[in-house]
């Protein structure tokens, strides 16, 4: 039992060595401390969408949607009434909960492609209402003024604090996995009929875990929020969404540390490669690369296996000498 809660927290404490290994190492840069954050902050999107995708199979094209849900929720309290960022958290962590909720008691019973696209237009349609929400959401103007954290007032500390809140998630996420209802929703994943014979409510299941997943994301808003201190119709929008999603496939949807190294890893793709059409490209052939040899993400892969299979497979088969027989 030790042995596996030591293996459990492993990426956890792996990521803890990485990130104070770096960060005295970028502490002087602010052009790296900020791109440090919004690592932080898309790792938490990656990990919504490991939760929905990864484990209870729910393909989401939304996880920019309800991190914008969140990010604005905070903003118009904070910005607009003058309310504690703290009271815009429980909003933030709320409003894409109760949504998130219902929408999937209605869209779990549905094929993975009829899904997809439900979540597709919910994200242009909550784009839609934010362009047009008047004095409320700043339309296409957006919200500016949203005010930093007083307790993480600088980039360094907003830094530490961004890392601290995705150690956190991903410590919850690691013991929601191995609890009663993560073994449901992997249940209920690979074979609903037995996880309904077992007496599990499948859609309610997986509900909850998809809503669970999009908290997730409106944490990763009100980060964005009060980090950027604007919002706008342009700042988490489906092409995030997608961005997202790929960073969970690529660095492995199913695994605890995949999605945090795929955030890293298109990061800094988009800071070293900043025409979008080479973007494009270079996401384009890492996921069919990803697809194609490790579909299980770069975490999700036994590499050792398929190397050896591979190896195995280019080997000369030896062909028996047929008997001869005596005249």
């Amino acid at each position: 039992m030790k042995y596996e809660n030591l293996k459990r927290f492993m990426p956890i404490v792996f990521l803890i060595v990485v990130v104070a290994i770096i960060t005295p190492i970028i502490s002087s840069s602010p052009f790296w401390l900020d791109n440090s954050v919004l690592v932080a902050i898309f790792a938490l999107l990656s990990l919504s969408v490991g939760m929905a995708y990864g484990q209870a199979g729910i393909l989401s094209i939304a996880p920019a949607a309800f991190g914008s849900l969140g990010a604005y929720a905070t903003a118009i309290l904070t910005a607009r009434y003058g309310v504690s960022p703290l009271i815009g958290l429980v909003a933030a962590l709320l409003l894409p909960t109760l949504l998130a909720y219902p929408m999937a008691r209605a869209i779990t019973r549905l094929s993975p492609l009829p899904l997809s696209i439900a979540t597709l237009l919910l994200s242009i349609v909550l784009e839609l209402a934010i362009r047009e929400g008047g004095d409320l959401t700043g339309g296409y103007i957006g919200i500016s003024g949203i005010p930093t954290l007083w307790f993480a007032n600088s980039l360094f500390s907003m830094h530490l604090l961004a890392w601290l809140v995705v150690v956190i998630v991903m410590v919850l996420y690691a013991n929601l996995t191995a609890s009663a209802i993560g073994r449901a929703v992997r249940t209920a994943k690979h074979d609903p009929l037995r996880a309904t014979a077992d007496g599990i409510n499948v859609p309610a299941t997986l509900a909850v875990y998809f809503a669970l997943s999009s908290t997730v994301a409106g944490l990763a808003g009100w980060l964005y929020a009060h980090h950027l201190t604007y919002m706008g119709p342009d700042s988490l929008t489906m092409h995030v969404s997608i961005r997202v999603v790929l960073m969970a496939v690529i660095g492995g949807a199913s695994t605890l540390l995949g999605p945090v190294l795929g955030a890293a890893f298109l990061t800094l793709i988009t800071i070293y490669l900043p025409a979008a059409e080479t973007q494009g490209m270079i996401f384009g052939a890492v996921l069919i690369f990803v697809l194609l040899v490790a579909p299980n993400g770069a975490l999700g892969t036994d590499w050792r296996r398929l190397f050896a299979k591979n190896s195995a497979a280019k080997r000369p088969k030896k062909v028996a000498a047929a008997p001869t027989g005596e005249v």
